[in-house]
């Protein structure tokens, strides 16, 4: 006995989890000949039973068994291909339905697995949500597992970067919708800038299946979704700076920090600095804008590489995905990052964007009921994925025993006998006819090792972000005999590599890489190409001490060691403790990584607390619940705002700033005879408190008997979205100027985030109050005038995707319903007057119609 607590105390904990599952994977293989026995019909009643079993009582757990059997049989009638799923694939749809990380390595049918807790889920009517990392994978998938779905009597829904509203609100009404995280967290923001609960199209998040889990939560996590309009900044400055730039000189003028990813000044670079500018203190307040750009030029010149970073391509500068080797279509660089880049390289700068709506994957995928994700790569990031997301990561064992060999790597003291060797090895392999997969960092590599293949005659395919459009047909023939393919990081491709006929007696898929990625998630993505579902293959890094990862982290006492040894470039160090060493030194890199992702999601949640307020409000707005109510209830929270700046009961009333108290309230809700101060003297604060509310509310029922109940619904609608959207782009404007330089408070021993805790949370209450006030005194001061809605200016997204046409302009409905709305006062004095052209304003003078606000924000727009 004591033996036996002891194995079990002290065994792996995935062993354990494997051990609890296998049980209900012999129960589900125990119900598949009595599943096998029903006809089609009796099949397919299966979805109807389970649902009124759900309704009856029974949890999903409950069913789970006979479900997973009944998609398992359904499978093999409905696909094509007569997939039936292997045991191991039914693991890990169970542990994607308990809401953890199923590592399944690469081949081992992950798109499958995921068909038994999609449609377990989707029997509970409140949707499943399948997230693939782009457009290919997600409509390759559903109509490819769509198929088993569908035959089960559910529908099947995709998301697409093209669609129009109607078919996104169609395809998320399905039972099943497939799609990628840009697309469903788009669509997330989109929704809660809509102005109709009409233009609404995502609804619940209930449960989320995400295919490359890894790439989506932690790839991609440092960087938010953004959708954003345009600034109205000029490109000057990007271009001014772009030439002085290149003037300075490194170690003398900046000094570069590659480990960091940051590039500092140095005094006598910032004294060359002022002195090209002629200023005086480029860090004073008044030139706040010149350091901004300087910062964002050094950052381009010294740490942005062209072809490893980003691409020129038709005259446009494309970022490419450092993990995928894709082109992030759409994306910009933040901050001005992308136009100082785009100086640097001499073309056209594109418009500068402003926030409008913005939020990590870390937070939008969190808001989800459960989350679930997959991918051939996760163990190495386990704690991450636990502190962050909650997520537990079970490994899946392979359905046949992985035979690949993966040898040590070969470490060369040059670039140059690194590669020398590489195309030796991939000469040698061709000749034998064996398929060879080569990866690479960046383009600039792959294309150099397709130059030197070249000379050797050696015919061979380039994946990169330049040619990504050949990708699927590149990938499909990756396998076959004699082939040589390059490719950068081959992360999230979502095809798998088959083997040619007579290849396994070849040795299978040999994968060359080329150089180390700083995740070692990257470098088994790499490996895992090769030796899928049994097949032989083999794996072999190649690095030398000049590459980014060795040169930065750890080649200083194996440099010496070669040196002293006499070894020159062709000659190569192989040793297990060669590679341990180079793994510590990418762990070094995972963990300081994981500390910025975290730092992020820190800062992040601020913002998440006041976006979830915000869009909570938003919702109310547009579902129209209650707004009278909503109303009144400003007008009394600013009536004791009022009473406790010009009233306070803490302050003798002939202190009382009475005169100043009735001139606040006619910028609010009082009109000019009705309250003078005669007539409150001597009034205390509640009897005060009560004449103002009375006042107020009277003059709140004549505007709604004077326009109407219907009109002044949406008269309210309207006012109170157009006044939250606006002051909530404000706040994220100034949000991001207070985070950029919230880290200065370090050197005063003070925490940033602490301090940035507590500036947001005021900056939020002096919002909330900004609100508050503008709805009142737009909606009380309000006058229709004739003349259609002017269309919402199109916003576009910045980081990631483009937005659908179908966001272009206010509903029409909503044209039809209300004319346009204009602040108008009611004040005799400051009466709207025609606005003569050769007299107009200055953008930020106050707007001659007297609303109060700047004249760009009101009729100037």
């Amino acid at each position: 006995m004591l033996g036996f607590l002891k194995e079990w105390l002290f065994k792996d904990p995935n062993e354990k989890e494997l051990e609890r599952i296998q049980p209900i994977v012999d129960e589900i293989n125990n119900l598949e000949p009595t599943v096998q026995k029903l006809s089609d019909t009796q099949l397919q009643a299966k979805t109807d039973e389970f649902k009124e079993r759900l309704n009856n009582g029974e949890s999903l757990d409950d069913l789970l068994p006979e479900a997973f059997a009944v998609v398992r049989e359904a499978s093999q009638r409905a696909t094509k291909e007569g997939f039936r799923h292997y045991d191991v694939q039914l693991i890990g749809g169970i542990a994607l339905h308990e809401g953890k990380i199923a590592e399944m390595k690469t081949g081992e049918g992950k798109t499958l697995a995921a068909t038994l807790p999609a449609y377990l889920n989707a029997l509970t009517g409140k949707g499943v949500h399948i997230v693939t990392v782009n457009d290919y994978l997600a409509e390759r998938d559903s109509k490819w597992m769509g198929r088993i779905y569908e035959f089960l009597g559910l529908e099947v829904g995709v998301i697409l970067e093209d669609m129009e509203i109607e078919a996104r609100k169609e395809a998320y009404q399905a039972d099943i919708t497939y799609g990628t995280n840009n697309q469903f967290g788009f669509d997330y923001l989109r929704d809660n800038m809509a102005i109709d609960k009409d233009d609404l199209v995502q609804g619940g998040l209930n449960f989320a299946i995400l295919d490359e889990v890894d790439s989506i939560l932690i790839d991609e996590a440092r960087t938010p979704l953004i959708i954003s309009g345009p600034a109205e900044q000029s490109p000057a400055l990007y271009y001014k700076f772009a030439k002085i730039v290149p003037r300075l000189k490194e170690d003398e003028d900046y000094e570069v920090d590659e480990k960091a990813n940051n590039v500092t000044l140095t005094e006598e670079g910032i004294a060359r600095v002022e002195d090209m500018l002629g200023v005086d203190n480029l860090y004073e307040d008044e030139n706040l804008s010149l350091n901004h750009h300087l910062k964002q030029a050094l950052h381009a010149h010294a740490l942005m590489k062209r072809d490893h970073d980003y691409i020129v391509k038709n005259g446009e500068v494309h970022i490419v995905d450092e993990f995928t080797g894709r082109l992030m279509s759409g994306r910009r660089y933040g901050e001005g990052l992308h136009q100082a880049i785009e100086a640097k390289e001499g073309v056209k700068i594109q418009n500068e964007t402003q926030t409008l709506a913005s939020v990590t994957f870390q937070n939008y995928f969190r808001i989800y009921n459960k989350l679930s994700g997959m991918t051939g790569t996760a163990e190495t990031e386990a704690e991450e994925f636990d502190e962050i997301y909650n997520l537990e990561v079970v490994v899946i064992p392979t359905n046949e025993p992985m035979i690949r060999e993966d040898h040590d790597d070969l470490i060369y003291k040059t670039e140059n006998g690194k590669f020398k060797a590489v195309i030796r090895d991939i000469v040698n392999r061709h000749k034998k006819g064996q398929p060879i997969l080569v990866g690479t960092r960046s383009i600039e590599k792959s294309e150099e090792l397709s130059r030197r293949l070249k000379k050797k005659n050696i015919p061979h395919k380039v994946l990169n972000a330049k040619y990504h459009e050949k990708e699927a047909e590149i990938i499909k023939n990756a396998g076959q005999q004699g082939s040589v393919t390059i490719a950068t990081n081959m992360a999230g491709r979502g095809t798998d590599i088959v083997l040619g006929d007579g290849i396994k007696d070849k040795g299978g898929l040999y994968v060359t890489g080329t150089e180390r990625h700083e995740s070692r998630r990257i470098d088994n993505q790499l490996r895992g190409r090769s030796g899928r579902q049994g097949d032989p293959g083999a794996s072999q890094f190649y690095v030398s001490l000049e590459d980014d990862l060795m040169r930065l982290f750890g080649s200083d006492k194996i440099g010496s060691i070669m040196d002293t040894l006499g070894f020159d470039e062709d000659q190569p160090i192989e040793h297990p403790l060669i590679s341990r060493a180079l793994e510590n030194a990418q762990k070094k890199v995972e963990s300081r990584n994981f500390d910025i992702r975290k730092q992020v999601l820190e800062y992040d949640n601020v913002m998440n607390q006041q976006r979830k307020i915000i869009y909570e409000q938003r919702e109310q707005i547009l579902y129209g619940e209650d707004l009278k109510e909503s109303i009144l209830g400003m007008i009394t929270k600013l009536v004791d705002e009022m009473l406790e700046v010009y009233a306070n009961q803490d302050i003798h009333p002939e202190e009382w700033d009475l005169e100043g108290l009735i001139n606040y309230g006619r910028t609010l809700f009082l009109n000019e005879d009705d309250l003078t101060v005669e007539e409150v003297e001597g009034f205390g604060q509640g009897a005060l408190k009560n004449k103002l509310l009375t006042i107020a509310k009277e003059n709140y029922e004549s505007r709604e008997e004077e326009v109407g109940t219907e009109i002044m619904r949406e008269i309210e609608t309207i006012v109170m979205l157009k006044v939250v959207d606006q002051k909530w782009m404000d706040h994220l404007h100034a949000m991001d100027d207070l985070r950029q330089g919230i880290g200065l408070r370090a050197y005063g021993q003070r925490d940033p985030l602490v301090e940035y805790k507590q500036e947001a949370y005021q900056m939020f209450q002096n919002m909330v109050a900004n609100i508050r006030e503008d709805i009142v005194k737009y909606i009380l001061r309000i006058e229709l005038v004739s003349g259609e809605i002017a269309p919402r200016q199109r916003p576009t997204e910045v980081g990631r995707g483009e937005v659908p046409t179908a966001y272009d302009s206010v509903r029409e409905q909503k044209e039809e319903k209300l004319s346009q709305a204009q602040h108008q006062s009611e004040d005799e004095e400051i009466k709207r007057q025609p606005i003569v052209k050769e007299e107009e304003p200055g953008r930020n003078d106050p707007c001659p119609c007297g609303s109060g606000e700047k004249y760009k924000r009101c009729c100037g727009r």
